[in-house]
């Protein structure tokens, strides 16, 4: 399933330890799966290969999240997510993410991630690294 503006997706099912009472994907779990949907984006752009130590000096630490929930999902369904960087600011990033129903189509979760580069040592904000920069900026649109 393809989405517009989204060069990225990955699939994966929903596990019964997932759900809740009401046998649909707990809330918090959507967080998990932006998670890991951002950890296989990152993987398959192949950034970790190309910059080395100035990817994985990188620290991205999440600064605010916004989930719009529009269709559950249940236990045993297939979710796809798609991933895309929204906005590339000087020191934040905002990744997007679709979570859908391929059997459905049902586009089921919106996720909005901004997340802030930040100095270990000083836990403070830092530009994002000119090389991460132009790597992202050539990433894949959709």
């Amino acid at each position: 399933m393809t989405r517009p503006g989204f060069a990225f997706s990955t699939r994966f099912r929903v596990r019964y330890a997932e759900i809740d009472g009401q046998r649909v994907v707990f809330n918090s779990r959507y967080l998990e799966y932006a998670d890991v949907a951002a950890t296989e984006f990152w993987r398959a752009s192949g950034i970790a290969e190309a910059l080395g130590p100035v990817w994985e000096e990188s620290e991205f630490h999440v600064r605010r999240a916004e989930l719009d929930y529009l269709a559950p999902f249940t236990w045993g369904d297939e979710v796809e997510a798609h991933v895309r960087v929204e906005r590339l600011g000087t020191t934040s990033m905002t990744l997007r993410f679709e979570l859908a129903n391929p059997a459905t189509g049902a586009l089921c979760s919106v996720i909005t991630m901004v997340s802030v580069n930040v100095h270990l040592p000083t836990g403070r904000p830092v530009p994002i690294a000119d090389a991460v920069r132009a790597y992202v900026e050539a990433l894949p649109r959709g």
